[in-house]
């Protein structure tokens, strides 16, 4: 249920709304009209591929900043019109890709579950979806969401958390820990289980491997992390560094979430935390990103805390370039990393562990086959 849909949550008129839409419209224009003046032939790869590079750059940094630049009213509905449209365009191309998804609810934190269409399903993924925080739905990840599970046979469940300003921290930290929970409860084993998060959603599957550590629970079979957002104090050298580089606005929001907490408190900040007995981690950012330098910080310290760790770090890539940019030989390459990294922390065959169904009922043994990282 995209934010929108939620009750309580206001929702500008639709003739605002059309005049947002309109106003979009005419950001991106601007955007693509800007690119020949970007110099996109040059970069680290080929002309099609610094072209590509170069109108994503453009077109994403555009809309982030014309949709953080709207009421929260006006936001919301026109994230509800994208989710519609996303729940038109991606469902074809989920299912082409040998994905079924089902809307679904997990301790009554909806989201859409996501599986492979012939039942081979070797484990489960909570997966934690980025957005800063404030933005996107489950919808919005159908395509990129599809792509891991089709290349790692696990069943994912996009929780759709409690986004801010209309629920700050720690709202979504609640719903994830509970859905955690509940998966447990219903039969996944912790061997099969990964917790995996973009962006901000990365940053929430770091607080919430710190609240799970807290309260002694058993560890997890890997945590996947795509540019997490781990550093809410913003004051790496690749924040002004990259800021030309990347998709993001220079002037990231993290206030509508933090609602007057320190940035650099636990578990908001994870840079700074114990990290002894995380599970093992596979970490994946562009080195063109603004987050550069702290997830680099996070991954030196996963290593010296004796954390099994494994990153990939693309080179001339930006924010989240596995979503943005799936078809790109760095993005090809992220998924066939994250499928051997599942392969390595998955147990070798069927020993009998379960998993569970969307209502929450214990399913089936889960498959021991293993498939292939390509």
């Amino acid at each position: 249920m995209v934010m929108g849909r939620r009750p309580g949550v206001p929702r500008s008129s639709w003739p605002i709304a059309a005049t947002d839409l309109a106003g979009l419209a005419g950001q991106l224009a601007a955007a693509m009209a800007r690119v020949p003046f970007r110099r996109p032939w040059s970069g680290d790869g080929n002309l099609p591929h610094n072209l590509a590079v170069a109108v994503t750059r453009e077109t994403i940094r555009s809309f982030m900043g014309y949709s953080s630049s709207l009421p929260i009213d006006e936001f919301r509905s026109v994230e509800m019109v994208l989710d519609d449209l996303c729940g038109v365009v991606l469902p074809p191309l989920t299912r082409g890709l040998g994905v079924t998804q089902q809307e679904a609810s997990v301790a009554g934190v909806p989201g859409i579950w996501y599986r492979p269409e012939d039942g081979s399903v070797r484990g489960t993924v909570l997966y934690l979806h980025g957005g800063g925080y404030v933005g996107t739905s489950p919808r919005m990840y159908g395509l990129f969401v599809s792509w891991l599970c089709r290349q790692t046979r696990l069943e994912i469940f996009v929780a759709d958390l409690r986004l801010a300003p209309e629920y700050p921290f720690p709202a979504g930290l609640e719903d994830a820990v509970v859905v955690l929970e509940a998966l447990l409860v219903a039969g996944v084993h912790p061997s099969r289980l990964f917790v995996a998060g973009d962006s901000s959603g990365g940053g929430l599957a770091a607080s919430l491997m710190y609240s799970m550590a807290r309260t002694h629970h058993q560890p997890v079979a890997g945590v996947v992390l795509f540019s997490p957002e781990l550093d809410l104090l913003l004051d790496e050298p690749s924040m002004t560094d990259n800021a030309a580089l990347d998709i993001l606005p220079w002037n990231i929001p993290t206030s509508a979430y933090l609602h007057g907490r320190s940035p650099g408190s636990a578990p908001v900040d994870a840079l700074d935390q114990d990290l002894s007995g995380w599970p093992p981690t596979f970490v994946c950012f562009g080195r063109d990103e603004m987050f550069r330098d702290s997830i680099r910080r996070f991954v030196d310290r996963l290593v010296r805390s004796g954390v099994e760790t494994s990153s990939l770090e693309g080179p001339g890539m930006f924010h989240v370039f596995p979503i943005l940019m799936p078809w790109a030989d760095a993005s090809r390459q992220a998924f066939r990393s994250v499928a051997a990294f599942v392969d390595l922390h998955l147990p070798d065959a069927d020993d009998g562990e379960s998993r569970a169904d969307p209502n929450g009922l214990v399913g089936s043994p889960v498959a021991g086959s293993r498939a292939g990282p390509g």
